[in-house]
């Protein structure tokens, strides 16, 4: 059992509907910030032209970095999303694919467009703040 409550306050608009929460309690213990991750892997392969494609990858480079500190994705506490050319479409392609590296957890949520990322072809990057469990 992790030992994060997450809330959706009846005063906002439903973000657990969405697979996300507004508020994410940690209870005291050891946190990790995790760098955040886009779509390069170990063998130095070239990055997917596809922004879904990208977001499949970085979800198994999160896998990695969880399973590095004995966490999983109920440990996320907090993610930031960054993607370049935010659009509401883009938007839509990338929830589904996005909500499936968390596994049902339902982390809070911040999604930032930005112009560019640190690497040709790079379109995504998911930075996480997580509780490693006792």
């Amino acid at each position: 059992m992790t030992a994060i409550t997450r809330l959706n306050p009846p005063t906002l608009t439903d973000f657990g509907a969405q697979g996300f929460s507004h508020i994410s309690i940690a209870e005291p213990g050891r946190i990790a910030h995790i760098s955040g991750q886009v779509a390069w892997t170990t063998e130095g392969g070239s990055v997917p032209d596809d922004l879904v494609e990208q977001i499949r990858v970085i979800g198994r480079n999160v896998r990695h970095t969880l399973e590095a500190i004995g966490a999983t994705p109920h440990d996320v506490v907090a993610a930031r999303f960054y993607v370049t050319d935010l659009t509401q479409e883009r938007l839509g392609r990338l929830m589904g694919p996005l909500r499936d590296i968390f596994d049902g957890a339902q982390p809070s949520l911040t999604g930032i467009g930005v112009a560019a990322l640190a690497g040709p072809g790079l379109q995504a990057e998911l930075e996480l703040t997580v509780r490693i469990p006792d």
